[in-house]
């Protein structure tokens, strides 16, 4: 996918102007924060589960090399194969050779960032593949020749008489008569029209929620059955996973397992927990012939003993931008690739660039919600710090701001001439804002007057105010 996050404030001031996206966007405060905070207080072990789950990632982490190889072990054990991508090129060809060995034309697919971030579908369609994502609302963005804007509601931004127009342009052998008014009619439509797709299809794809270093196991965490029919009709299934994936057991599983739902949807357990442990064996019903995993780097391992090290506990929950001020006001697509909200501003810089995606650490309020309801426990908004300074050290950021942050340091480091300066600032001010008690512009503050007026000073410096209070005490 084409990424856009150098124009990151472009992107959030056409967002801000969409009603459409502005009505959508109502969904995410309505549906997500309550839920959650619903579901967290009904278990009273949830913050013990948190810092159960960090402390499972972190040991992966020390020791990813030796989970990766026993989880590798496991899985050729059972019969399957596992394909090593050290980047998205490497990926795409992995998974282009495995579709190319079984003359695939269709693939289904499952939701899966992974193929998103290394752009999978559009490769595929080049080498005359057809890729039918099967997941509601990933069908429902590719119909719109869309990215996701969410990582768990990829077509969040979406509003239902926008789904209805693309059925409608899309599905032109159906009965131009019926009835898509309601939600109900609208997923029969895509239930029937994608239950052909899964019988059709050559080869199934998916991502993965977790890697069972213990037993080879790829699971994934749905609320759609889609999952599972793309797994089991195929001949071929293809799971493709970020390295950090791996976790040590079942058990591990299962104790992240009850922290993912509760953040991601309010829910105790999604619908479907789904395990895949190899290829059909002999005495089982159904099942793929065959079984591929493709395990992606994709700068992954350049990030542990970092400073960035933290975010590969992420597991992809999507609490974070569900919480996000920033995320709520411009949506997913404002952030220019794959990952959007918190959790984006981290990890996008981490895997494209600072120089492709500096912007968005600084699209934050430093509010911390984020970190607040991370199930990881990921200080998402001291690395977005990290990022900034690397940012500035790296003269990344405009001349301005630069120049502003020396000229505000060269007071800091002198408290007498920064009191004075002070005093002489905000007395002017006040003075001059006294009639109106704002400034619909003035120098040097373009970027809050454009857009709010600023409230004029009133009384003395906080200082002063401070020193008064301390000696009448």
């Amino acid at each position: 996918m084409h990424i856009t996050s150098p124009a990151f404030k472009d992107n959030a001031r056409a967002a801000l102007d969409d009603d459409a996206l502005q009505r959508a966007l109502g969904n995410v405060r309505s549906g997500f924060i309550g839920k959650r905070a619903k579901a967290a207080a009904a278990l009273p072990e949830f913050e013990q589960l948190r810092d159960a789950a960090r402390d499972i990632k972190d040991h992966v982490l020390a020791h990813l090399d030796l989970y990766l190889e026993a989880y590798a072990d496991k899985v050729e054990a059972s019969g399957g194969h596992v394909h090593w991508a050290q980047d998205a090129e490497d990926a795409r060809r992995i998974i282009l050779g495995i579709c190319e060995a079984k003359k695939a034309r269709t693939v289904t697919k499952g939701k899966s960032m992974i193929t998103e971030e290394i752009g999978l579908n559009a490769f595929l369609e080049e080498h005359a593949v057809t890729p039918v994502e099967t997941d509601l609302g990933e069908y429902i963005i590719q119909l719109r020749g869309e990215h996701p804007s969410h990582i768990i509601a990829p077509a969040v931004h979406v509003n239902k008489d926008q789904v209805e127009e693309d059925f409608r342009r899309v599905h032109t052998h159906l009965d131009p008569a019926r009835n898509l008014e309601e939600p109900t009619t609208l997923l029969s439509e895509a239930r029937a029209v994608l239950r052909d797709k899964y019988f059709q299809a050559d080869i199934g794809i998916t991502g993965a929620n977790f890697l069972v270093a213990e037993t080879g196991s790829s699971i994934i965490v749905t609320n759609e059955g889609n999952g599972d029919l793309t797994q089991i009709l195929p001949k071929t299934h293809i799971v493709v996973a970020s390295v950090e994936k791996v976790v040590p057991t079942l058990e591990d599983m299962s104790q992240i397992l009850r922290v993912l739902a509760r953040s991601a949807t309010g829910q105790d357990m999604s619908v479907y927990t789904t395990l895949s442990t190899g290829p059909k064996r002999p005495e089982d019903p159904d099942g793929p012939e065959d079984y591929h995993v493709v395990l992606l780097d994709n700068g992954r391992s350049a990030m542990l003993g970092s400073e960035f090290q933290e975010m590969l506990r992420c597991i992809r929950c999507g609490a974070c931008m569900n919480h996000c001020p920033v995320y709520h006001a411009v949506g997913g697509h404002a952030y220019g690739w794959v990952y959007p909200g918190p959790m984006g501003a981290v990890l996008t810089p981490s895997l494209i660039g600072v120089d492709q995606a500096g912007h968005l650490p600084n699209a934050s309020t430093f509010c911390g919600r984020c970190e607040s309801v991370c199930p990881m426990r990921i200080p998402l908004p001291k690395m977005m710090r990290h990022w900034r300074e690397r940012e500035f050290s790296r003269n990344l950021n405009p001349a301005a701001a630069r120049y502003g942050l020396g000229l505000w340091a060269f007071f800091a480091k002198r408290p007498a001439v920064y009191h004075a300066a002070m005093r002489l600032a905000i007395g002017t001010l006040s003075r001059l804002g006294r009639r109106s008690g704002r400034f619909a512009s003035l120098p040097f503050a373009g970027g809050w007057t454009r857009f709010r007026d600023l409230p004029a000073p009133q009384g003395a410096t906080f200082q002063a105010q401070w020193a008064k209070k301390r000696k009448s005490a």
